[in-house]
Formats: structure tokens, sequence, C-alpha cells
């Protein structure tokens, strides 16, 4: 069946899905009025704001903005893609569904031959690791890993395997069940020898480590020699099926973890995300033995605001960790930094020390951004010497100036003031000069991937909202339960909403009708393409409203929404008699200022 499933077996699915049901499995909920309340699976809190209701078969969170259906609600906690939702809650429904292989998994867009190149890749994952557990073959990788911590839960758990010490034990296997040799070459997985047809094993007597996608497909490996030899890692090309920049070991796992404790803890390679999981740190992603690059951070953003950085601590780990902090600050992200001591890494600092004091001395124990970056400021300088002191006090306060926070920048200035002895007032002037230097590049138009994130975030009732859009939130409620006031919305107003995820939310919704389904909440959430409009509607679906619109409500509402629209127009209006005049254009500043008299006419009528 592709990737589609029949809109009336996703209709069937959802209402003999009950949300109160499937939540509960998950969150203690209290019934409180109509609606059931408990503590947020998605952030941590400890007065319950996440709210699910059996009427409109949704739930919203009024903390963090989460909110959705019964398929968000899987689709957030576990992971899942849509399809794996679907087939979860088919499951439990007893409702039969067409057999979905994990190749039906991947994006429809995804070629033919990336498809095959996927279902290759899986198959060999399971043979590498039946190899590992189950046979006389994997018995030696099998006693090493276990010889060096590995548990098998852990093996299970990452799927780790064995490849066979043969050079074409693998290139038989793959043809012989219907691969074609040139494309398992493309894929990585076969070497082609050199001028002829014949094909070889690129992975030989090595532990095969897996690497998934975001969605847990397996699309590479990376193997390790048992002995000395060398490479000690050997990983697949990248391929169509596996680009290093855009992805991070183990995000399909971590996700879930990750947005259960709002932060996410990024590692140089998979064997450290393997030995902290091991510790029971369970948030844990890292970056393909490359560089962290603009894309994986962008994709951490849009799962988490916290990161704390846990590379090596020899000199080429503290300058990546100063790399990627840059790219993650420019994404938008909270920055802490592990330190870990006498220049291990984080998997020899697990074997040495233990999971505990890893857990509490090292991730417990991260450090803000500054504090790391005072730290990599003093290395090799040697603070008696006048110079150096002032270069690294230099270093220090420029980045001090570069903080949003009042409160940190006392904090670090008194610091720098007890150690050398020097006055507030001079560093604060110090201070205040780098800032007024850095002044212009703060005002750059250009939007960080933080501010961009804030304008899509869910709409808080936190603040007092202006009236225009208060009224686009309460006609979007109106017209959640009505088809006939959607209608008279769609004749009066269109799509001339102000809020861009208003106009969005109101444009699927008149479609929604359009197809003739009736008024339900959890179904329309069904069609919204991103997380981000389902979390804006349930949160909105979640206001009180009165049964019955006056129409005298309903025209306030509308005025509210286009007076806003002309408020706009005047204040360009009268931006452009302003400049009028300064160039001398009298004429046409006059023009424009009977325009605006009109306008401001039009608001009162």
């Amino acid at each position: 069946m592709g990737n589609r499933i029949p809109e009336e077996l996703i209709e069937k699915i959802q209402r003999t899905s009950d949300i109160v049901d499937v939540v509960s499995e998950y969150v203690q909920l209290k019934k409180q009025g109509r609606n059931y309340f408990g503590l947020c699976p998605f952030h941590g809190e400890k007065s319950p704001s996440f709210s699910v209701s059996a009427d409109k078969q949704i739930f919203h969170c009024f903390g963090c903005g989460a909110g959705g259906n019964v398929f968000s609600f899987l689709m957030q906690h576990e992971g899942y893609a849509f399809i794996e939702a679907a087939q979860h809650l088919a499951d439990k429904a007893n409702i039969e569904m067409p057999s979905l292989t994990p190749v039906d998994q991947v994006q429809q867009s995804v070629s033919k031959d990336a498809e095959k190149m996927i279902e290759a890749h899986e198959l060999l994952k399971k043979f590498y690791h039946h190899l590992l557990v189950n046979t006389k073959e994997g018995q030696q990788a099998l006693d090493y890993l276990l010889n060096r911590g590995f548990t098998k839960e852990i093996i299970d758990t990452f799927e780790i395997g064995y490849a066979l010490d043969s050079w074409d034990f693998i290139s038989k296997f793959l043809v012989k069940r219907g691969f074609d040799g040139s494309m398992m070459e493309e894929a990585g997985l076969l070497v082609k020898k050199n001028n002829s047809d014949e094909y070889f094993d690129r992975f030989r007597n090595r532990i095969m480590f897996p690497i998934a996608d975001h969605h847990g497909m397996t699309i590479a490996f990376s193997g390790r020699v048992l002995g000395d030899e060398k490479p000690k890692y050997l990983n697949s090309p990248e391929t169509k099926i596996f680009n290093k920049s855009k992805l991070l070991y183990n995000f399909h796992r971590a996700r879930v973890h990750i947005r259960k404790n709002q932060q996410a803890i990024l590692f140089e390679g998979f064997a450290d995300v393997i030995s902290s999981t091991r510790s029971g740190v369970q948030n844990a992603i890292a970056t393909m033995g490359t560089s962290l690059t603009d894309e994986q951070a962008k994709i951490i953003r849009r799962n988490v605001s916290e990161i704390i950085i846990c590379y090596d601590s020899d000199s080429a780990g503290i300058e990546a960790t100063v790399r990627a902090s840059k790219i993650l600050k420019d994404a938008g992200c909270r920055i802490k930094v592990a330190m870990i001591p006498d220049g291990l890494d984080p998997d020899d600092y697990i074997k040495k020390f233990g999971s505990e004091k890893f857990k509490n001395d090292v991730i417990g124990a991260s450090v803000s951004l500054m504090t790391f970056k005072m730290s990599y400021y003093r290395r090799g300088k040697n603070l008696q010497n006048e110079g150096e002191r002032l270069q690294y006090i230099e270093n220090v306060i420029l980045e001090l100036s570069k903080l949003e926070s009042a409160v940190e920048k006392e904090i670090f200035l008194k610091q720098i003031s007890r150690e050398f002895d020097l006055s507030m007032e001079v560093l604060k002037d110090q201070l205040h000069q780098k800032e007024q230097q850095i002044k212009p590049q703060k005002a750059s138009p250009q939007k960080s991937i933080d501010q961009q994130h804030r304008k899509r975030a869910p709409i808080q009732s936190k603040r007092l909202l202006p009236a225009f859009h208060t009224a686009e939130r309460m006609l979007i409620g109106h017209m959640l339960r009505s088809k006939d006031f959607a209608e008279k919305v769609l004749e009066r107003l269109g799509l001339q909403f102000n809020i861009e995820e208003h106009k969005a939310i109101v444009t699927y919704l008149y479609g929604f009708y359009e197809e003739g389904n009736e008024e339900n909440v959890s179904s329309f959430l069904s069609r919204l393409p991103s997380p981000e409009l389902q979390h804006i509607v349930s949160n909105i679906a979640m206001i009180t409203l009165n049964t019955e619109v006056s129409e005298q409500e309903l025209s306030d509402y509308i005025k509210q929404v286009l007076n806003h629209q002309k408020m706009l127009m005047i204040k360009e209006k009268e931006a452009e008699k302003n400049e009028a005049e300064r160039n001398k254009q009298f004429k046409e500043a006059a023009q424009i200022a009977m325009e605006i008299i009109q306008l401001n006419q039009a608001l009162k009528s």
C-alpha cells in the first residue's frame, strides 16, 4: 500500500482509539471538570499543565505548547512516523492493516534505488547481529565486546553485529537475494574489483555498528577491527541515502528522551553515545566523525533549546567544542559544556571511573559556555606575565559583551575583579566600550534560527495579546466548532487573517469542510502538515467559548481583524508622508495626508 493509508482506515483507527486511554498509558491523569490533567511528558514540570479533552479527542500542554491528537501524541512521545503510530493503534484495536515493510516507512520521494539500498542495509543489519550473538564465528567478537564492558542488552539495543572474515560472502549473499551488485557498490556495501565485473565485501572481520537515519532506518555501517589493523574504524562512504552532514547518530532513539528532559547531550562519536547510554544517559547523540554542521544544529534546535557538549578533553576536542558552540549558538541553542579531566574521552572516563561518576561529575556538573570559554582562553597562558594577562582579560570581556544576561555579566566581571585585583568601574567601562563596538552587528537584520523558531512557536496566552490577535483566535475557535460559522467567516473575511499561522490554519479548515467533513478537531489535526500548526489549533480548541455567537460578536471580531490591517496601512502612509516632506514634495505629502485622514475615518466607522 506504499505510504498511503486510506482516509476511512485512519478515521476508523481514530474512532476506536480513545485519547484518554492512550495517554493514560504514559501519563497519570486526573479528571477536573470536562478534561483530564497531568504532568507533561514532553517537558519537566511540577504543576500539571498537560490537558486531555475526551470530547475533542485532543491534548494540549499550556506550559510547552505541545498539542495534537492521538497520532500526534504517539509521534511526539515515541518518535514514531505517522505510519508507525497508526500501526501501533491498529494493533491495539485489532484492526487489520496491510503489511508495512521498513521500506514502506521511507518517504515516498525516495527513489526505488534508494529503497533497495535501505532494504539491503536492513537485511545485513539483522544478519550481522545474528552472526555476533548466535554463531561460533561471531564468538570472538562477542567476547571482545563483553570484555570491554558491553552488555547483551546494549548489544541488542544498538543491534551491533559482526562481519565474517571473508572477501565475498556478503557479495554472494546479496546477489543471491536479488540485489544488483552495481547498486550495492553504489550503496557502499561492496567494492568493485579492478577491471572486473566482480565485487568483494567492503566490511570483513569487523564488529559492525549500524547507522540509522532519523526515522530509524539503517543507511550505513561503521566497522571496528578486532586487532590492531588500520583503519581502526571503517565507515560506509557517503551515498544517496547516507549524508553525514545531515545526520545525528542515535537521534531516532534519543528524541523522546531529549524532549522529555528538555536537553540533549552531544558527543563526537557513536562509541561515546553507546557508553553514555550504558551509563543511563539516554538523551545522547553524536556527529558522524565530522565537525558539527549548520544542518545538524538546526535539527537539534527544532527539538530542544538546551544542549550539553561533551567532547574529548584533549586539544583537538577543546577546539572542536569551541567551533560547535558557535554553530549551536547561532542556531539559537542554550549551551553548557561537560568538562572531562585528564585528557580523556567520554568512553575512557566511564571505563576508568564508572557510570555514576560520569553522570554526576561530568554531565551533572556541566558548566556554562562562558565558564568554559574562560578556561579555554587560559590555555597555554602565563597569567603572571602582564601582556598575556591583559590579552586574557581582553578576550573574556569581548565574550561578555556578547552575552544577553546582565546578571551573567556582573558575575563574571566580579570574578575577574577579585582574581586580578581590578576595580569593577574599570571593567564595566571596558565592557561598555566593547558593547558599543559590536552594537552594529547586533542590529543586523538577519534573524537567528532562534528568532525564527520563536515566531513559529505555539502562541501562549500567558501575556496579554493584541485585540486583533485575540479576535483571530476566537474566530478560529468558533470555526472549529461550527461549519456554518466557518462559512460566514469565509464569506466576510476569507483569508484576511493577520497572523501567518492563522491564515494557514483557516486555509486548511476551509478545505476540510469543503471536502464534506463534519466538525471534528481531532480529524482536522491529522490534515495539518506541521506540529507547529497542530500545537496552535490544540491550544485554541481548549478555549472555553459560548455555544451561540451573536451577529454583533461576529462583526466585532471581524472588525478587529480588518482594523489592524488599516492601522498597518496608516503607519505605512505616515512613513511615506514623512519621506515626501523630507524630499520637499509637499503636494504629494498633502495628498498622502488626505489618505491618512480617510483611513482614520474608516477605522471609526
